[in-house]
């Protein structure tokens, strides 16, 4: 089992910018918690390149947290397989958790997290649709003395809540916030929230991650200016955690890494990098059924991985949780129209090392 990082050395790596995927639940067909394929799953991820892990977020599906025990059996597993598998690769990985609910729940689930060895908490304000600025910062604040918290901007499409410039403004002077996932999907939104960064003083220590899966290679590529007494630099959103990059995750890293160059000025900025925009764009509307207002969000990334043989079935917990019409031939377009970004040749040179018995590092 790799050793457990430091506080320190986990905020180092996460501000530096980290592909983080949001793990999807496997499940058999029969609905039940298929261990095999998670493991399998969490492997794909380390092989991958991934900095990250997020567990218990949305794409891990709220509902762990219906059946008694399930949400710590979940957090558990991920947690003790990764450690033992980036053990095995000498690789370093930032694990989160997602934290949601009110106050007294999303407590909870920060100090479990912790307990478990998370480094830090994904907090969602879903929960909170009707709190006030103050009484959601005085919640911010109670999660933050159980564990180090990274803000959520969740979409209205999924049940996120409307979140203002004045409220990041004021989360960024939260002490125990390592940065924030940018998800609204919307562009008016994104700016509120680094605006809000840039003007609460403490824009270079807070790690802005991508989750507007619309837009990924957009907001890696783009430095945001704004006038604030702390904006002597652009501000950079240096890293994704995205449901998005729970697929295809190989290929994921590399677009990654060639935003971070081209952002360095090692690269330059072409066409060519905005034509691949597009067609990020493309295979996650597909993916992501935005035509259908993201119903078939979750069982179109189940979809896709359990063709590549790392998930047995594509079901949610949900059994109304489906495909929507037309969806699946979406799916299938996109991978015809963009080979270059799947990474199936990987996913089949390692699937039988990743499906083998816990321990088992060849391949």
């Amino acid at each position: 089992m790799a050793p457990q990082m430091g506080e320190s050395e986990a905020r180092t790596r996460f501000h530096s910018g980290l592909v983080i995927p949001a793990m999807p639940l496997a499940l058999s067909p029969e609905r039940t918690f298929d261990p095999v394929s998670q493991r399998a799953l969490l492997r794909y991820y380390v092989d991958a390149g991934a900095g990250g892990i997020a567990v218990g977020v949305h794409a891990t599906q709220f509902a762990i947290r219906d059946t008694p025990g399930f949400f710590r059996e979940v957090l558990a597993f991920a947690m003790e397989q990764t450690s033992v598998w980036a053990g095995h690769r000498n690789a370093a990985v930032v694990m989160m958790a997602g934290v949601c609910g009110t106050t007294e729940q999303a407590t909870s689930e920060a100090r479990l997290a912790r307990s478990l060895g998370y480094d830090a908490g994904l907090l969602s304000l879903a929960a909170l649709p009707l709190a006030s600025i103050d009484e959601m910062i005085d919640h911010v604040r109670a999660v933050a003395r159980e564990i180090p918290v990274v803000g959520f901007y969740l979409q209205t499409a999924v049940g996120g809540r409307r979140l203002p410039y004045e409220f990041w403004r004021r989360f960024a002077r939260v002490e125990n916030t390592w940065g924030i996932k940018i998800a609204p999907f919307d562009r008016y939104a994104t700016l509120e929230v680094i605006r809000g960064v840039a003007d609460g003083g403490r824009a270079p220590e807070l790690a802005l991650y991508t989750g507007n899966d619309d837009s990924i290679v957009t907001d890696l590529l783009t430095p945001f200016r704004f006038d604030g007494p702390s904006n002597l630099e652009p501000i950079r959103i240096v890293g994704g955690l995205l449901g998005h990059w729970g697929v295809w995750t190989k290929r994921a890293v590399e677009i990654f890494h060639a935003c971070r160059e081209i952002a360095g000025g090692r690269a330059p900025l072409t066409t060519e990098v905005l034509a691949r925009a597009a067609e990020v764009t493309d295979m996650n509307g597909a993916v992501f059924d935005a035509a259908n207002g993201f119903a078939g969000c979750l069982p179109g990334v189940h979809t896709v991985l359990q063709g590549q043989g790392l998930l047995q079935s594509p079901h949610c917990l949900d059994p109304q949780e489906r495909l929507s019409p037309g969806q699946a031939e979406e799916i299938a377009r996109v991978r015809r129209a963009y080979p270059h970004l799947t990474d199936d040749d990987f996913v089949r040179e390692h699937l039988d090392t990743w499906r083998g018995s816990a321990g088992t590092a060849d391949g």
